[in-house]
């Protein structure tokens, strides 16, 4: 007679250890009374595949024969509540075959496993496609067995269908963008693109624009189809690959939809402002005449490095403005406005272009004065995109951009958008067109005073690579010293502008005529080739400089200049000044070598007086004796973005910087501004010498110092 005591967790795990061959031979044959059968497994346990277990129209569709699992679980029994139960998993599938007969097949998981334990069952290979199978199944912990699996009341179990095919390729339409035409829609146009296929059992699609990131739409209708937008940035050829996905989670073959995307429509109006002096209304390019109050003259400085020869200056008063008296875009749609300005003071809050809407304005792009700082600022639907900082005097350009698509403001200064985009609800009022004043309750208020030019509105998005375009302004040459000539103690401008006057103890170094080579005589000393070309000026730092009579470069907007050095000692022992430009007390700028730091630094000086303030920025060196081929050097200053940048041979440090100001003095080359006076001398070696007014790009400053003129619009 067996003991009738039933086996526990350490027997069980006994017997495991022995083998699970022992186990599966006689799990507790004997009967214990008060063994508890193991508990019904539930439907949120049970999984088909990677789904969960369902039936009847919820019935998951599968491309292969799926592994299932199911968590199966014992009840612990009262007088072991800290033991554990182990329990081994019994499958089942059936179905139906194409003659009617019922097929079946079993599988029982090897051993047992811990109570909870997910069991599996890879379903055969050999399962029919598109019919149903179910399948269940029940847990036995040895002596008893649990009730068979069910999804539902009516016992009925997992069901899933096996999808053997792929769906259908799909077809893809679009009105604006229609396939292989040259060139439709635009730069800024968003255009519908539809997506259908002839297979009902499409439950997405994935597309992507070439060299762009994935998407997934889902159908939008009953014809399985669905739509997106896509708003194209530029002018070229593109591909759109699109590819079906069923419920199976197979994917079609993919289409690939080619088509050629135009140039983004003009604005819908525009002034250039440039109009003759004296002219009581401005010319449009595109859209009505705008008619001029008293208050604005034209003839007015324009921006330099673009297109714009003149501007109209607005003076502040209820006379100064412009008008078209006429609704130049709908607030409510899709709209871009923006143009070059210049502010004169920045006491009170100025316009430079709105449209009423009543006694409200519909939109406002401006300036702002009331926080701590001034801001430029695009108003619309009660919302504010801010950020850039406007300075009197100072040129830039302002745009403001609705996209209706997205329900978003954005704001672009000098071609960079600032602040962050907002969701706006814009007004559908319609009304006339302002430059320079904004509508109000009382009448119109906010009137700019300064410069406008070159005022456009569109009436689709202007895009990123676009805005930067509008702002951009090439930078212009301003001289440049190749430094292989000298009389009279002058070398010359390569294009007759101011030369640079030499000092004593600065020299134009050429080779040697009796030159050796030491190639061919051992007992040759060898003499240095000049940095660039065929000369090169050379520095004693004990006085030696030279120097313009006037300035280079308007330190107070953005410039770049660029040098090739040499620094004549392995080990200097105090500080020397390359470049500089300043007034009667300091340096505007200055870039030094600083020996004790083993570092260039670019030094700028926030006001023309001793001791003031200053910003600096540096990058690491190595002084090199005055061997190789020298350091090429280049400062950016751009005033646009509030950036200054010191280049060392391709190695950049850049900061925030706001405190320009305009210098009188001239290019001094080989000394700076010292507590005691003139000082910093260098002693070393300066060629090919580059001035710019703008900010060089960075392709452009890589270019500089090998004898050549740089990419300026690069």
């Amino acid at each position: 007679m067996t003991s009738g005591i039933r086996r526990g967790r350490a027997g069980w795990l006994g017997a495991l250890a022995v083998g699970v061959a022992v186990v599966m031979a006689a799990p507790n044959t004997a009967v214990a009374a008060d063994n508890l059968p193991p508990l019904q497994p539930v439907a949120a346990d049970l999984e088909t595949g990677p789904k969960a277990c369902a039936a009847g129209e919820d019935r998951p569709y599968l491309a292969t024969s799926p592994q299932v699992r199911a968590v199966l679980r014992d009840p612990v029994e009262d007088d072991r509540p800290s033991e554990g139960d182990f329990v081994t998993g019994e499958f089942e599938a059936w179905w139906t075959d194409g003659d009617g007969a019922e097929q079946r097949r079993t599988y029982s998981t090897p051993g047992f496993l811990p109570s909870g334990s997910t069991m599996s069952w890879r379903l055969p290979s050999d399962l029919p496609a598109w019919t149903v199978i179910s399948w269940r199944v029940r847990a036995n912990d040895g002596q008893d067995v649990s009730a068979w699996s069910a999804v539902d009341a009516d016992g009925a179990g997992c069901e899933f269908v096996i999808d053997d095919a792929n769906p259908e390729k799909p077809t893809v339409t679009s009105a604006e963008y229609p396939e292989d035409v040259f060139w439709s829609g635009g730069v800024g146009e968003y255009g519908t693109f539809r997506f259908s296929s002839p297979s009902d059992d499409v439950v997405d699609y994935t597309y992507s624009f070439l060299g762009g990131q994935r998407g997934t739409v889902k159908p939008d209708g009953p014809d399985g189809a669905a739509e997106i937008r896509f708003m194209p940035t530029s002018r070229a050829p593109v591909t759109l690959d699109v590819y079906a996905n069923d419920r199976s989670g197979r994917r079609s073959s993919s289409t690939l939809y080619h088509f050629y995307v135009a140039a983004g429509r003009t604005p819908v109006a525009q002034w250039a402002l440039s109009d003759a002096a004296g002219s009581k209304s401005a010319a449009a390019t595109a859209g009505p005449v705008a008619h001029a109050g008293v208050g604005v003259s034209f003839g007015g400085p324009g921006p330099s490095g673009t297109p714009l020869t003149s501007t109209a200056t607005l003076d502040g008063t209820g006379h100064g403005f412009l008008t078209p008296a006429a609704q130049v875009v709908e607030t409510g749609k899709t709209f871009a406005v923006g143009g070059w300005v210049r502010p004169a003071a920045l006491s009170h809050d100025m316009t430079v272009v709105s449209q009423d809407a009543g006694t409200a304005p519909g939109f406002t792009l401006g300036a702002r004065t009331g926080g701590a700082e001034p801001v430029w600022s695009f108003g619309i639907g009660g919302v504010r995109v801010s950020g850039g900082r406007p300075e009197a005097g100072e040129w830039a350009y302002a745009l403001g951009l609705y996209d209706a698509e997205t329900g978003l403001a954005r704001l672009y200064v000098n071609g960079v958008e600032v602040g962050t985009a907002t969701e706006a609800a814009a007004s559908t009022v319609a009304g006339d067109f302002q430059i320079g004043r904004a509508r109000g309750k009382a009448g119109y208020r906010d009137r700019w005073q300064g410069e406008i030019g070159d005022v456009r509105a569109y009436d689709r998005v202007v895009v990123p690579d676009e805005a930067a375009e509008l702002a951009h302004r090439t930078p212009q040459a301003r001289g440049r010293w190749s430094l292989e000539a000298e009389a009279d103690g002058l070398s010359p401008e390569a294009n007759g502008g101011e030369p640079l006057r030499l000092a004593a103890g600065a020299s134009i170094y050429h080779l040697p005529a009796d030159a050796c080579d030491p190639a061919a005589d051992p007992d040759c000393a060898p003499a240095s080739d000049p940095l660039v070309g065929a000369g090169h000026l050379a520095l004693d730092g004990a006085g030696g400089h030279a120097v313009t009579d006037s300035p280079v470069v308007d330190t107070g907007d953005s410039f770049t200049l660029g040098a090739v050095v040499h620094l004549a000692d392995r080990e200097p022992t105090r500080p020397m000044t390359v470049l500089s430009q300043g007034g009667e007390h300091g340096d505007a700028f200055k870039v030094r070598y600083v020996p004790e730091k083993l570092r260039f630094e670019l030094v700028m000086g926030h006001a023309d007086a001793q001791g003031a303030d200053e910003t600096v920025v540096a990058v690491q060196a190595l002084p090199d004796g005055g061997s190789g081929r020298g350091y090429r050097i280049a400062v950016v200053h751009d005033a646009a973005h509030d950036r200054i940048t010191l280049y060392v041979d391709g190695q950049a440090s850049d900061a925030a910087f706001r405190a320009g100001w305009t210098s009188t003095g001239g290019l001094q080359v080989g000394r700076g501004r010292t507590a005691d006076g003139w000082g910093e001398y260098l002693h070393g070696s300066v060629d090919e010498i580059q001035a710019f007014s703008g900010a060089l790009s960075e392709t452009a400053v890589a270019q500089l110092g090998f004898g050549g003129d740089p990419c300026l619009d690069c």
